[in-house]
């Protein structure tokens, strides 16, 4: 599943690093590999609309929580809820501990919408996991945002 990332980034000429880990699960646990020096990390979920019908990846600044009624009110939505590990596979290929806004790769139907924070664009590089959770790519956050556009899938920024 990597190496449709990377091939989705050379396609696009976008540059990226690459630091290759030991699984990591929670924002927590990639604290604690200590490579934040090649940029910022984030915080993604994966949510759904009360009627398991709108899908997002939320992509927000680790320090930061999601108020999910504040959000639900900007994107215009009914009341969103934290979506099923099943959900997660069955729409984005992905497993617990390796949700990623990449994992729009996956999304044949372009069903599920990709929410970014901001603030992650006052960065320079920003770390996401290459639908692997063993790796993590770093790269613009404008760079990012520009990737998940070319897959198809909508983008929305929002302040978070």
């Amino acid at each position: 599943m990597r190496e449709e990332v990377y091939d989705l980034l050379k396609h696009l000429n976008i540059e990226y690093e690459v630091a290759e880990h030991r699984a990591v699960f929670t924002v927590e646990e990639a604290d604690g590999l200590n490579i934040d020096v090649y940029g910022k990390g984030t915080k993604n979920l994966f949510l759904r609309d009360n009627k398991k019908k709108n899908y997002f990846i939320l992509v927000l600044c680790n320090e930061k929580r999601a108020d999910l009624k504040d959000i639900r009110e900007k994107i215009d939505s009914k009341p969103l809820t934290f979506a099923s590990e099943e959900s997660l596979y069955e729409m984005l290929k992905l497993r617990r501990g390796a949700v990623t806004p990449f994992g729009a790769i996956n999304d044949a139907g372009h069903k599920v919408q990709v929410i970014f924070d901001k603030d992650i664009f006052e960065f320079e590089r920003v770390g996401e996991h290459p639908n692997d959770n063993t790796a993590t790519l770093f790269l613009n956050p404008y760079d990012l945002k520009r990737a998940i556009e070319y897959i198809g899938n909508e983008v929305k920024v929002i302040e978070i």
